[in-house]
């Protein structure tokens, strides 16, 4: 993965919009840290293969990045992103990670569904 470039990540979102897609947004801030230290209060969120389609797709900020995809109904949006790639499957994939590399977020974006 390389940092995000707004401008490429831009014109990337603009060209799905209109497109059924499906998605991956994936959170956590730690699942296990609760092993090392008990009173750590860990949070996260998880979906697959959820089909979107989405009218008009934004980033925002200076980094980390946030990226908004605006539906028929509401909205989806995904904060702290810092890298991202478009695969060799053509999959639009973002992450965000922490100052020790370690992942926090993840939103992917695919024209087919990703495995199970």
């Amino acid at each position: 993965m390389k940092p995000i470039d707004p401008l490429k990540v831009q014109e990337t979102i603009t060209s799905l919009s209109g497109k059924k897609l499906y998605v991956h947004l994936e959170t956590t801030n730690g699942a296990y840290a609760t092993h090392k230290n008990a009173s750590f209060f860990s949070a996260g969120a998880f979906i697959r293969n959820v089909q979107l389609t989405f009218l008009h797709g934004s980033i925002k900020g200076k980094g980390p990045y946030r990226i908004g995809l605006e539906t028929e109904l509401g909205w989806l949006y995904a904060e702290g992103l810092t890298d991202w790639e478009i695969d060799t499957l053509d999959r639009v994939l973002f992450a965000g990670h922490d100052q020790d590399g370690k992942l926090a977020i993840a939103l992917q974006l695919s024209e087919q569904p990703f495995p199970k």
